[in-house]
């Protein structure tokens, strides 16, 4: 028996693929991976960074592809979970629900907590924790509006973002000290206030970052219930953000390795980029780019928020909750059609989890991504074996030798983390706490019912 809420709905189809585009690319929000992901990068490889974030580049093809024909599919606003248990069965499906669950109630926090460093050469003496959750309140309130009225706000904003990106280019290109080829000859790293050699096991180490850095573009599944002719164009999108996320974020790094006038201050800086653009382009872009980078991050919390209402919504309509919660869940705005109280349902995880401390959200996020590209993978090859994935509107090429290679990035990612004992096995045992509450949850309260359903879009 379908046990919706008299008041849910269908989301409403209203975009093609440019609204979606801005919505996922203000998720990947390339300034924040610029300015927060890649300081971690260079400070593991030095200048091998540039080579790092070549093969985390590489790897963002054979994972946009899994993500682009497995949503081509099934374009279901529950993502991975969906994806996953449309091909392997409702367990592995369920599994990654729950560790879903727990991404997206961090993901927001993780970001929001980044805007008060940004904001202090401006606004001295901002606390992080209750700036985080002043942003966090603003945008659920934005995130309950109309779907189209929020993929221009992030549209306008993501402007911006890329605006900062490319002063940040075009400064360091037209001040390059250093030649590509050297840079990728002799990549060097700062150790004792001298320059090494940066050898392959650093570089090697760092990819895992890297391949993160690039994270996001797949969540265009996410908004693919409230696309026209989402079979095809879902695919499309992601391709398109995988391609632009690469190009966004790399071009700064390497203007900035080739162009700034102090190598070894830049190496030696808690924020290179900063640094470089104080040296170069004096205190004023940098405190331009600051701002950006902060109206960055706002924007990637409200498209996070976006996303996460939409997951919220798809578990509802799969009963994964109390009959309550689901009724709750599947609710839809009058006016705006959004699944209103799914978004704040969002919002207020989200500010809850302000209060974990970005050192532990870091800990508890950062081996999960991971596991879910894995399983993606694993996915996009046995629905090829069993024919689930015989519908979709766009086929991967190369298949399964693409999804083979995103298996072996990710592994490699889970291989790295282990390797760190400060953050990434710790990280480790997070993730295996949350695949094992969710196997819990499923055989105890949801296999109980019957056999779990994951349902269309009406």
């Amino acid at each position: 028996m379908d046990r919706r809420s008299a008041s849910a709905a269908p989301l409403k189809r209203s975009m093609r693929v440019m609204g979606v585009l801005l919505l996922t690319l203000s998720g990947v929000t390339p300034a924040s991976s610029v300015f927060i992901g890649v300081p971690q990068v260079i400070s593991e490889a030095g200048t091998g960074a540039l080579i790092s974030m070549l093969i985390g580049a590489a790897l963002v093809a054979p994972i946009a592809c899994v993500y682009a024909e497995l949503s081509s599919a099934f374009p279901i606003a529950g993502g991975e979970y969906a994806l996953v248990g449309r091909t392997l069965g409702p367990a592995p499906g369920f599994v990654i629900l729950g560790l879903t669950v727990a991404l997206n109630m961090l993901a927001p926090a993780v970001l929001a907590l980044g805007v008060a460093a940004n904001l202090q050469p401006i606004v001295p003496g901002l606390d992080p924790t209750w700036t985080a959750e002043a942003l966090i309140a603003l945008t659920t309130l934005l995130a309950v509006l109309h779907i189209r009225t929020n993929a221009w706000v992030t549209g306008v904003f993501l402007v911006l973002e890329l605006a900062a990106l490319a002063a940040l280019t075009v400064l360091g290109a037209l001040h390059a000290h250093r030649p590509l080829t050297s840079l990728l000859a002799h990549p060097v790293m700062l150790s004792g206030g001298a320059f090494h050699p940066a050898g392959a096991a650093a570089i090697g180490l760092s990819v895992s970052v890297a391949i993160f850095v690039y994270n996001g573009f797949g969540s265009a599944v996410y908004f693919a219930e409230e696309m026209h002719e989402a079979p095809r164009l879902v695919a499309r999108t992601i391709l398109w953000a995988g391609l632009i996320s690469v190009l966004t974020v790399f071009a700064p790094v390497l203007a900035v390795l080739a162009g700034a006038p102090d190598l070894k201050a830049l190496l030696g800086a808690g924020n290179p980029f900063s640094t470089f653009l104080a040296s170069t382009g004096g205190g004023w872009l940098k405190t331009a780019v600051g701002i950006a980078v902060a109206l960055a991050i706002l924007n990637a919390v409200l498209a996070t928020l976006l996303q996460n209402a939409r997951f919220f919504y798809s578990s509802g309509r799969d009963e994964v909750w109390h009959p309550v919660v689901n009724a709750a869940f599947q609710a839809t705005h009058p006016n705006f059609n959004s699944p209103w109280i799914s978004t704040l349902a969002a919002g207020g995880s989200a500010m809850l989890m302000c209060f974990v401390g970005l050192d532990r959200l870091l800990v508890l996020t950062g081996a999960g991504l991971a596991v879910t590209y894995a399983a993606l993978c694993v996915a996009s090859i046995v629905g090829r074996r069993n024919g689930t994935t015989a519908g979709a509107a766009w086929r991967m090429p190369l298949a399964p030798l693409l999804a083979g290679l995103g298996l072996l990035g990710s592994c490699y990612a889970l291989w790295a983390e282990a390797l760190d004992p400060d953050v990434g096995r710790p990280s480790l045992i997070a993730t295996a706490a949350f695949l094992a509450i969710s196997m819990i949850y499923y055989g105890a309260v949801v296999r109980r019912r019957g056999v779990w359903t994951i349902r269309d879009p009406v």
